[in-house]
């Protein structure tokens, strides 16, 4: 564990997440789950040694299952964008690990088996504050990575979570994302009103200003391309060329380029397909 600043935890030990923890008078603000019911337990009894007050709660920074999956063996209460739980109204109660192969890191945790969502019992529309101790903290819904995306912000430390908008050296999960609301949003994070602040990526842990930069210099890319076929057929043969020039941006050891491949491969072609049907949608209203 990683005390960022004081009472402000990361943990990356973790499959798929970077977890996150405040530590107030009233109790723990904790910021995503283990992928695994196994891995929440363990970061659980991690969590006691912290102190604090006696209450718990989890935010879920979007509806990922690498974050949520373990969201229900943390015993506490949930809160989420209220985008994230409407998603959640629609899945059912059981995950089930198995279906299409999207890239991500709990498709590699054996023995998942079945798995009980936890649902957000709190949500919230615009912005909503905790004042669990002496300066609040504030979960502000930036879309981009999803349509229900947040940060947890904590103006007075200079400490800012920013979930999946920006990921350390890997590719983005683009299937659900919006990608003119993300390039908006990491444009926010490289104002000055940001100077001086410590970014926590919820893939990666602390990120510097440049990889915000690098961030937006990639969607600004991939969203030029696919921007330029949105009225056409999904063609997997581009989204593969795509592929390729595109694992170019990231020093992937070996063993994870065929799973980025196929994050990316998953990612493209649903984003593809949701824009040509939106396209042809406007074109025959």
């Amino acid at each position: 564990m990683q005390e960022i600043v004081k009472n402000i935890y990361i943990e990356d030990q973790y499959p798929g997440v970077t977890l996150g923890v405040i530590v107030t008078p009233r109790g723990l603000i904790q910021i995503d789950a283990p992928p695994s019911p196994e891995g929440a337990r363990s970061w659980r009894a991690a969590l006691m040694s912290l102190g604090g007050g006696m209450e718990r709660v989890l935010i879920n920074m979007d509806a990922h299952p690498d974050r949520t999956l373990g969201a229900r063996s943390m015993d506490c209460t949930v809160i989420a964008h209220e985008k994230i739980a409407q998603i959640f109204r629609t899945r059912p109660g059981t995950f089930k690990a198995q279906g299409e192969e999207t890239g991500a890191d709990w498709e590699a945790i054996p023995g998942l088996g079945s798995v009980r969502w936890a649902p957000p019992e709190i949500s919230f529309s615009s912005q909503m504050s905790l004042h669990w101790g002496s300066t609040p903290v504030l979960l502000e819904h930036r879309p981009g990575p999803s349509n229900g995306s947040i940060w947890v912000h904590l103006p007075e430390e200079k400490v800012i979570f920013i979930g999946d908008s920006v990921l350390k050296n890997q590719p983005p999960f683009l299937a659900g994302s919006n990608l003119k609301a993300w390039l908006e949003s990491l444009n926010m994070l490289q104002d000055a009103a940001y100077k001086g602040y410590t970014f926590i990526s919820s893939r990666g842990g602390v990120v510097t200003t440049s990889a915000i930069k690098s961030q937006y210099d990639l969607l600004k890319h991939i969203h030029d391309k696919l921007d330029k076929g949105a009225a056409k057929k999904p063609n997997p043969a581009m989204i593969e060329k795509m592929i390729v020039s595109l694992l170019t941006w990231f020093k992937a050891p070996a063993a994870r380029q065929k799973q980025f491949a196929q994050r990316l491969r998953y990612g493209l072609l649903h984003y593809n397909t949701r824009q040509y049907l939106t396209t042809s949608q406007s074109d025959e209203d």
